[in-house]
C-alpha cells in the first residue's frame, strides 16, 4: 500500500524537520516547504493527502496559500500558528482549513489530529463511491454521491465539509442538531477542535445559500442548528 503523503509548510526548519520526523515514524511520506510559493509548487508536484500549513511565511502567508489551494482543491489543510486569537482561528477556518493548532503544540497530539483528518477523508472518499445519497427540496438538490449542491439546477460553490453539513441537516428537516452532534457526525468522535468550527461553517453556508420561501438554515439559540421547512 502506498504511503500517504503530507506536505509540511513552515519557515522554521527545526520545527518542520521535527514534525517530519514524527510523521515519518508513523510511516507517512513527507516533504517540506519553507515559504508560500514553494508550498504551492510542491502541492501541485507532490500531490499530498494532507497539508500542515504555518501562517507566518515569507512571501505569501498561510492564509493566501490556503485561499489559492481552495480555489482548486479540497485537500485537507491543518493550519499551524503561534497566533492563538479567536479571530485568527476563525479566519483560517473561513478560508477552508480543516483544523487549526496553536504553537507550541504537543507532537503526539499533532500526530493524532493528522491521523483523525486522514481517517475522515478516507471515509468521505468511500462515501463518494457508495450508493446514491441525495435529498431534494424545492429548487435545491444536495448530493453526497458526487458532492454537489444544486440551486435551481445550477451548482453552488461548496466545499466537501459544507456539503456534508448541509446534507446532514437537510436529511432530517426540522430536527435540531447541537454543535457537538455535528462535530461528531462530520468530523468524528475523536475531533479535538473547537465547537466554534461549526459556527464558521454555518455562517459560510448561509452566505452561499440564496434566501428561499420554503426552507432555511435556522439557529436554535442555546442548542444548535436545523434545516427548517417554512411551509412543510
Amino acid at each position: 500500500m502506498a504511503k500517504q503523503k503530507i506536505l509540511i509548510v513552515d519557515d522554521d526548519s527545526n520545527i518542520a524537520e521535527l514534525i517530519s520526523l514524527y510523521l515519518t515514524r508513523e510511516c507517512y511520506e513527507t516533504q517540506i516547504a519553507g515559504d508560500g510559493n514553494e508550498a504551492l509548487a510542491l502541492w501541485k508536484s507532490f500531490a499530498p493527502d494532507l497539508i500542515l500549513l504555518d501562517i507566518m511565511l515569507p512571501g505569501k502567508d498561510g492564509y493566501q496559500v490556503c485561499r489559492e489551494i481552495r480555489q482548486e482543491s479540497d485537500v485537507p489543510i491543518m493550519m499551524l500558528s503561534a497566533k492563538g486569537e479567536i479571530f485568527d482561528k476563525v479566519l483560517g477556518l473561513e478560508l477552508g482549513a480543516d483544523d487549526y493548532m496553536i504553537k507550541p503544540f504537543d507532537n503526539k497530539e499533532m500526530v493524532a489530529r493528522v491521523k483523525a483528518i486522514l481517517r475522515r477523508t478516507k471515509q468521505a472518499d468511500r462515501a463518494r463511491e457508495g450508493g446514491e445519497r441525495e435529498v431534494r427540496f424545492p429548487d435545491l438538490v444536495i448530493s453526497l454521491t458526487n458532492y454537489t449542491v444544486l440551486y435551481q439546477g445550477k451548482p453552488l460553490d461548496m466545499s466537501a465539509k459544507e456539503t456534508e453539513i448541509l446534507f446532514l441537516l437537510a436529511s432530517s428537516p426540522n430536527q435540531v442538531f447541537t454543535r457537538e452532534q455535528i462535530l461528531d457526525k462530520i468530523w468524528g468522535y475523536d475531533y479535538v477542535g473547537d465547537s466554534r468550527t461549526v459556527d464558521v461553517y454555518i455562517k459560510r453556508l448561509r452566505q452561499k445559500l440564496p434566501a428561499h420561501p420554503v426552507w432555511q438554515l435556522s439557529t436554535v439559540w442555546g442548542v444548535g442548528y436545523k434545516f427548517e421547512l417554512l411551509n412543510p
